[in-house]
């Protein structure tokens, strides 16, 4: 074989390890899209698609060593109550209201299994079951910081608990509504048949839908 060919020969060669290494980055990119939602989004506008996906990764490894378990019945029902207790103080003490669901949020987690030991290990690693609502947690968490200096509202605080919310209701699914994905790991499955990781619907814009608005008129329930 000639030189020339030799050449053409290891320029295919290289164009062709090229196209893999391009194929594989972009199947992979596919895949955290899918997998984290908006959390993709918010990961590679932070820290750029390189180092935002590694990341991503990384979540969801550290996620895969954890020992996630669904709460018992006894639990379940024992958290739902007292979420309706915080609701019905938020009237009267919006503000400890708020720090109740804060608390109740921490301790739900760490019974499931999550690691409670900073806020942003907790979203993070939330983030990889309950992409759609992990935005929610944040911005909820945020209300709550500003709270503790007296910079929230009364509707800042109604909004902090509609949020913090949506994260509580995806954790206190009932076993019932868990399947095993085939290697001992538990997801939730939707109405359509399909394996989700605790998304809830989304509107037009593709941000998670709002719990139901929430009247703070005295003598009426938060819903």
């Amino acid at each position: 074989m000639s030189s020339e060919w030799t050449w053409l020969v290891i320029a295919a060669l290289v164009l062709l390890v090229i196209l893999a290494v391009v194929f594989l980055a972009r199947r992979r990119s596919s895949a955290l899209r899918q997998r984290f939602g908006p959390e993709h989004n918010r990961a590679v506008e932070a820290s750029g698609v390189r180092a935002g996906e590694a990341e991503l990764a990384d979540r969801a490894r550290r996620h895969h060593d954890l020992h996630i378990v669904p709460l018992a019945e006894p639990e379940r029902l024992a958290y739902a109550d007292m979420w309706r207790t915080i609701q019905e103080h938020f009237v009267d003490r919006p503000t400890d209201a708020v720090d109740s669901a804060e608390r109740l949020l921490t301790e739900v987690m760490d019974r499931r299994g999550y690691p409670t030991t900073t806020f942003e290990e907790q979203a993070d690693l939330v983030s990889v079951e309950h992409p759609q609502m992990v935005q929610d947690y944040r911005i909820a968490h945020a209300i709550h910081e500003r709270n503790q200096d007296r910079q929230a509202s009364t509707e800042d605080l109604r909004e902090a608990l509609l949020r913090y919310r949506s994260l509580f209701d995806g954790l206190l699914q009932a076993p019932s509504d868990f399947v095993t994905n085939g290697r001992g790991r538990i997801e939730e499955p939707d109405p359509a048949g399909r394996t989700r990781t605790g998304q809830t619907d989304q509107n037009v814009d593709g941000a998670a839908e709002p719990p139901p608005s929430v009247s703070t008129h005295r003598g009426e329930r938060l819903r």
